[in-house]
């Protein structure tokens, strides 16, 4: 497994957390995320042979955020 921390844009209240925390951990390979209103960011654990920060990428965009 591996760690991986991404810095997201767009987040105002502790819904977007909710809703990016539940999109994140339902992407194949990824073991759990945590998401912070404050820290403007997620820490993504993960498969590497399963999952990676394209994956990461598409799905907090899809979700309507940014990545930073």
């Amino acid at each position: 497994m591996e760690e991986m921390v991404i810095g997201i844009g767009g987040m105002s209240c502790q819904g977007c957390v909710k809703n990016l925390t539940g999109v994140l951990q339902a992407l194949p390979g990824v073991e759990s995320a945590t998401v912070s209103l404050e820290a403007a960011q997620a820490s993504i654990r993960f498969d590497p042979a399963r999952a990676g920060a394209a994956q990461f990428k598409d799905a907090i965009e899809g979700a309507g955020f940014d990545v930073v």
